[in-house]
């Protein structure tokens, strides 16, 4: 009977591995090929098998534990010191101490992506097939058509769906039947992929011989519908992305402003130094972020939240020392005022270098301001640039309720209207005038914390906003918060509209030139300041 139970095992076997044997050895030898084209052909012929356990011979390939054997006649998996015959999954003993790897290159890389991609189309996670018919779009492996399309066709899911169709028309394309490549040129018109545009466009253009890329006139007429179409739709993202750009730089542009607009706007003093004051704002969010990274590494999402009462109190502080001990006596004197400020910020830029040192130093985005929104056209909106978007508008209404509803805002309109008549009322000028320059300081540490968030910090990191500060204080009009606000917008999103077609130096140019010409009409800002100090 010992005959009966060998045939038994020997059909078990054969039953276990129906996978494996489908594999053609000759064709997995080739993986092993010095030559990168035979590589590539062996993997397209493998992926057009939809064998499963061409998988894990692909993989093996990519991970380069795939090895040669018999002078390269049969290819090898090896594992754990172990090896198996790629092509039929038998065991062959112990692997030896060093086995002839296939080494690949960055080319067999991309289409391996591509081929492992393919085969998990069949997979019945849907993530997993999603993520295969991404990797699919812009893919140049031909041989990997039908099963695009024959997943196409049994896939459920609406979006993979739509995907794999794309990714099928952008294959078809390239056919030599007219007629498919008709068929494709048609359904690439609902794509947004640049790859896609491109390829349109390559179709269109003229060669040397003065013939188009494409031969075929019925094709080009429906690629050059699809293109225009496609432009059409990124042409609206790209308005709507710059138009977010315009007003996250003009968040920025505020956050960095609205302290100024206190300190020079309500207080008339020219107060060279606001840049440092983000820089510190900034800096503190650095010191925050390490000891949380030090202490607090289960909680380090929130340094950020941590920083801001942080940033303003730091800030502040500096801020109220600063005019009491220097300031106070230079009020109604712009010119030294000017030149102190000036030189007080010298002295924070090297205080900072000395501390800090000169390099820009990073601060890490949180989980939850990291990634964006992806849009049509491979365009992202930042998670973060969105935040200091509503980060903005949260500090101007709290700047706003402080001015206008709180006891400090009511003597600080009151001595910026008339400081006289404030103190022969028996407000304490003095001390108002400590508290409003804190103020301001404090909202400059916060618009630090966020320029931390979208770029290194480092000791000249204030330099750069100082003067786009005051146009945007100038040009609002002095003392107006609402001009601050419309002018930040709006010279932000101009600049932003500019920058494609005149670069952002002949921007910043014009945007100055435009606010020189401006203020020559209207002296006093967007807004003028009301009051009888406005009228003497």
């Amino acid at each position: 009977m010992s005959w009966l139970v060998r045939l038994i095992v020997v059909v078990l076997l054969a039953l276990g591995a129906p996978a494996w044997a489908a594999l053609d050895p000759g064709l997995v030898a080739q993986l092993g090929d010095e030559d990168s084209e035979v590589k590539i052909e062996a993997i397209r012929k493998l992926v057009a098998t939809e064998d499963p356990r061409a998988i894990e011979v692909l993989r093996a390939l990519g991970d380069e534990s795939l090895a040669r054997v018999d002078g390269g006649k049969r290819a090898v998996i090896v594992a754990g010191g172990r090896m198996v015959d790629a092509a039929t999954g038998e065991s062959l003993g112990a692997a030896p101490a060093s086995p002839d790897t296939v080494v690949i290159n960055n080319r067999i890389r991309g289409e391996l992506a591509a081929a492992l991609a393919a085969l998990r189309l069949g997979s019945a996670d849907r993530a997993a097939r999603l993520a295969a018919a991404r990797e699919l779009q812009g893919s140049a492996n031909e041989d990997a058509l039908p099963i695009i399309q024959r997943a196409s066709a049994r896939e459920a899911d609406a979006e993979i769906r739509a995907i794999l169709e794309l990714a099928g028309a952008s294959l078809a394309i390239r056919s030599s039947d007219a007629g498919e490549r008709l068929k494709a040129a048609r359904a690439l018109g609902t794509s947004t992929d640049p790859q896609v545009r491109q390829l349109l466009a390559t179709m269109l253009t003229r060669q040397k011989d003065g013939s188009f890329a494409e031969p075929d006139e019925g094709v080009r007429t429906a690629a050059r519908i699809s293109l225009d179409a496609i432009n059409h739709r990124l042409q609206r993202t790209e308005m709507a992305l710059a138009l977010f750009s315009g007003v996250s730089l003009g968040s920025i542009l505020l956050l960095a402003a609205l302290g100024l607009a206190i300190t020079y706007g309500l207080m008339g003093i020219i107060n060279m130094a606001h840049g440092e004051f983000l820089m510190i704002g900034a800096y503190a969010t650095y010191v925050v972020q390490g000891l949380f990274r030090s202490h607090l590494p289960g909680a380090f999402d929130w340094y950020v939240v941590a920083a801001l009462p942080v940033a303003f109190l730091v800030t502040a502080a500096i801020g109220m020392v600063l005019e009491r001990s220097v300031l106070r006596w230079l009020y109604g004197r712009p010119l030294e005022t000017l030149l102190t400020t000036w030189g007080i910020s010298l002295l924070l830029i090297q205080a900072s270098r000395t501390i800090f040192g000169a390099q820009n130093v990073e601060v890490e985005n949180p989980s939850w301001l990291s990634g964006g929104i992806a849009l049509d056209g491979g365009y992202v909106l930042p998670f973060n640039r969105m935040v200091i978007v509503g980060f903005a508008l949260v500090v101007l209404a709290g700047v706003w309720l402080m001015i206008n509803r709180t006891r400090l805002g009511l003597f600080v309109r009151g001595v910026t209207q008339n400081r006289a008549m404030a103190s022969c009322t028996g407000v304490p000028t003095h001390r108002v005038d400590m508290l409003t320059f804190g103020l301001g300081s404090g909202v400059a540490g916060l618009g630090g914390v966020a320029l931390s968030q979208i770029g290194n910090v480092g000791p000249d990191l204030g330099q750069g906003y100082i003067v786009d500060s005051f146009m945007v204080v100038v040009l609002g009009g002095v003392g107006q918060l609402a001009g601050t606000v419309i002018a930040a917008l709006g010279l932000g999103s101009i600049a932003k509209f500019l920058e494609p077609w005149s670069g952002a130096v002949l921007a910043k140019i014009m945007v100055l030139v435009f606010i020189i010409l401006f203020i020559q009409k209207r002296p006093q800002g967007l807004f003028a300041l009301k009051g009888r100090s406005a009228e003497a």
